[in-house]
């Protein structure tokens, strides 16, 4: 309990920002509600805009996950091992804005005509590229929030709250179930119809090759020895600099064009021959 109230006590102050990142006066709703107005501007068919769309709907989900748990204190058993407790809200919700607040840095830095992260960088490029499909813009951001900035999110947390990555576990299981969850509802709304499985079959074997419980994995083992690295920041540095490269090489293969784009449900009401098809044109920036 005390371990607790010290957490709930450093999170209610205004920590310093962290990697150019500020947690002051910040919340998951005023997240939620900048992706909004930033993502009005984009057009629906942008590839950002697909993934900006579906990652607001997990901030939702994350955020009544926390409301459930007010007023509960209590741990529960290891992760992916059933229903889990958490630590207090305010304590999970700065790891939900950490976390979310790398994203929106992203779309920042490319807003200011700054390069993002590499993990990043795949998705930007190919935002417009007519060959991609919409589950594969969303499974692209959803790889480099996890393979990038969740385990530095883990770290962020940490020193905002001054505590070690065990004591935000039952967070950072939250966290990823969410994002799990994200992972299934990307298939089963983006994914085109039983009557296109034929003519899908190269994308399913595209997306299949990803795993979000994988990501997971990777990311927790990445924020502990990003932890145990706190003292060492010449090889933390390359440790998250490696880190961002491969989730960036990762984004590239899943936003591999298709030679024939496909048509969604909408358009082709589940029949292959009225799919429609666009030129596979060449993306001006390489990543």
């Amino acid at each position: 309990m005390a371990q607790t109230e010290h957490f709930a006590a450093r999170s209610a102050r205004s920590g310093p920002p962290v990697d150019g990142l500020s947690v002051d006066g910040l919340s998951v709703d005023r997240l939620s509600a900048r992706m909004r107005a930033v993502g009005a501007s984009w057009p629906p068919a942008d590839g950002v805009a697909v993934f900006d769309g579906m990652y607001r709907r997990c901030l939702t989900a994350a955020q009544e996950s926390v409301g459930h748990q007010r007023g509960t204190n209590q741990r529960g058993g290891r992760r992916h091992g059933g229903q889990q407790a958490f630590t207090d809200p305010r304590c999970a919700s700065t790891l939900d804005v950490v976390f979310a607040g790398r994203y929106l840095a992203a779309v920042d830095a490319v807003a200011d005509g700054r390069r993002p992260p590499a993990c990043w960088r795949p998705l930007f490029q190919y935002r417009h590229h007519p060959g991609v499909r919409p589950v594969q813009f969303a499974l692209a951001g959803l790889n480099a929030h996890m393979g990038h900035d969740l385990a530095l999110a883990v770290v962020d947390t940490c020193r905002l709250l001054d505590c070690g990555p065990d004591d935000l576990e039952g967070d950072f299981d939250r966290v990823g179930e969410t994002l799990v969850l994200l992972e299934e509802r990307i298939r089963e709304e983006l994914l085109p119809g039983p009557g296109l499985l034929e003519i899908v079959d190269p994308l399913t074997h595209l997306i299949g090759s990803w795993s979000p419980e994988r990501a997971r994995d990777a990311a927790w083992s990445a924020a502990r020895i990003l932890w145990e690295l706190r003292e060492l920041p010449v090889l933390a540095g390359e440790f998250t600099e490696r880190m961002d490269a491969d989730a960036g090489l990762v984004g590239r293969c899943l936003l591999t064009p298709l030679q024939q784009p496909l048509a969604t449900k909408e358009h082709t009401n589940g029949d292959p021959a009225r799919s429609r098809t666009a030129p596979d044109e060449a993306v001006r920036h390489r990543p």
